[in-house]
């Protein structure tokens, strides 16, 4: 145990020593424009930088617990695997449509507003804050704000979970994604900046359509693994012992996609 505290120390140190590192090259060695281009996201760069902001957000805690529980609970009422991945399938479908929307509502709207080259520094303010929250609650658990669905969504949740079926389940999903981006989506503001900044908004409905494929992919892995009830408790155990460790690394690769933006 001592030895798995010390390395949840140390790898955030050393990846904080890496962003200095690359914050000094950029800033005094010159040439950091040319390479990185000149506008946020611009040109081979915001590929990398939607791909890496999905990815973020795709380790997920809250929906990642959600769709265990369901699991489970599908496993003790009898459920089949065929059953299991149906209804699994319709919570990450769920989930992918809500998300989805919210990207298309906030990218439409950020296209109302001419304001080159700021809207990815606003997002990529947000991510930072976001993270060194995450960080905080890693190692100050009373901190009074917490990056999670609201307690008072728990019972709707449950009573979603107990039906039990395709249609509920498409249902439970919408209803998580909802909840948990205000919490979570500060690497999806960040990108949809970015797409406003430096995209049209046409091609922005291809990389917004690419975030999110990368977003459930991890949905679909567990799905498919945990859906195995010989699986199920070891990716629970897993999950459960490795929830903090995930936000604070999470909290760490946070920041420094958002310091990046400044670079440019």
């Amino acid at each position: 145990m001592k030895k798995k505290n010390k390395s949840s120390i140390i790898i955030p140190i050393i990846l904080a020593v890496a962003l200095l590192g690359v914050f000094l090259f950029f800033r005094f060695a010159g040439g950091g424009r040319e390479f990185l281009g000149n506008a946020p996201g611009a040109g081979k760069l915001l590929l990398p930088l939607v791909a890496v902001a999905a990815v973020i957000d795709s380790v997920n805690p809250c929906a990642f617990s959600v769709l265990l529980l369901t699991i489970a609970f599908l496993f003790s009422v009898g459920k089949l695997r065929t059953g299991i991945l149906k209804i699994g399938t319709s919570y990450i479908l769920g989930l992918f449509i809500v998300y989805i929307l919210i990207g298309l509502g906030i990218l439409r709207t950020l296209y109302l507003f001419n304001t080159p080259n700021f809207m990815a520094k606003v997002g990529a303010v947000l991510l930072i804050v976001l993270g060194a929250i995450n960080i905080v609650n890693k190692f100050f658990p009373r901190f009074p704000i917490k990056l999670k669905i609201p307690n008072a969504a728990h019972h709707k949740i449950a009573a979603l979970m107990e039906r039990a079926s395709v249609p509920t389940a498409f249902v439970l999903g919408m209803f998580v994604g909802l909840f948990e981006f205000p919490c979570t989506g500060g690497p999806y503001f960040f990108v949809l900046g970015l797409l406003h900044d430096s995209a049209t908004y046409a091609s922005g409905l291809g990389y917004l359509l690419l975030y999110n494929l990368i977003f459930v992919l991890p949905l679909v892995i567990v799905l498919l693994i945990a859906a195995n009830e010989t699986l199920l408790a070891k990716v629970q155990g897993w999950q459960k012992d490795e929830k903090k460790d995930t936000r604070l690394y999470g909290g760490v690769a946070m920041i420094i996609l958002g310091f990046l933006i400044f670079l440019v």
